[in-house]
């Protein structure tokens, strides 16, 4: 772990997380958002990923959203890096209280995390439309459960995943189970968000706590609010704990 952050670590038990994109890109999770990420939605299905993943855009071009949203917001192969166990680790020695995400991969809790909070959902929760049945991926990706790409219950609904498109609100109990864990916090540390994607970005403003902390590949708006910023160094090594 980075010395200047392992100090401020040491001296606390009350540690809350928030994490973005950058937190899962080094699992070989691409970033949507990103320069290749838009060009290679545009290019292919001829929208930007915010629009195909607006909820508009799943009641009226279902199939197209089952398309991108499978090939692009799915990664089975993906394993937690050095920056999900080092989270998992610390809430296991009682210094780490939650981790609030904007990631919907579920890395946090494979890594062991328990007290997570996913802003925008996650891929492996997925309910019908009609009957109110849960499922989980491996369902959901297996095409003989699927018409076109479009998963469906044995009941006839549609299946929808259980993550916060465009123009849904968050959950509400999710923003307040976060928010209740940032105003407590003595320590926030802010990893691979840029912080620009409102309103979960917000969410740092709830901070009262004695240190902020910011690790991002590029600096932030929030930059000048922090006691200790890093830049430019993978969130995994920043945080890896030695075994």
């Amino acid at each position: 772990m980075d010395e200047r952050l392992k100090k401020i670590v040491d001296e606390t038990d009350n540690i809350v997380f928030f994490g973005g994109a950058g937190v899962s890109t080094e699992s070989n999770v691409p970033d949507f958002r990103s320069k290749d990420g838009l060009y290679n939605a545009q290019e292919k299905y001829g929208y930007r990923p915010e629009t195909m993943l607006s909820h508009s855009f799943y009641e009226k071009h279902t199939k197209t959203f089952f398309e991108y949203y499978k090939e692009n917001l799915i990664h089975t192969e993906a394993k937690p890096n050095d920056a999900h166990k080092a989270l998992a680790k610390l809430e296991k020695m009682g210094k780490m209280k939650a981790v609030v995400t904007q990631n919907i991969d579920g890395l946090h809790q494979a890594a062991g995390s328990k007290n997570v909070f996913e802003l925008h959902g996650t891929v492996h929760k997925n309910h019908c439309t009609k009957c109110g049945k849960f499922f989980d991926l491996d369902y959901i990706m297996n095409e003989d459960n699927c018409k076109s790409s479009i998963p469906y219950c044995p009941c006839g609904g549609i299946i929808k995943p259980d993550v916060v498109l465009y123009e849904e609100a968050l959950d509400d109990l999710t923003v307040n189970g976060a928010v209740q864990a940032i105003r407590n916090a003595d320590v926030m540390i802010v990893g691979g968000s840029s912080l620009v994607v409102y309103p979960a970005a917000g969410l740092i403003n709830y901070f009262k706590g004695s240190h902020l902390v910011l690790i991002n590949r590029s600096p932030t708006p929030y930059d000048s609010m922090a006691d200790l910023v890093i830049n430019n160094t993978p969130i995994g090594q920043v945080l890896k704990l030695d075994d």
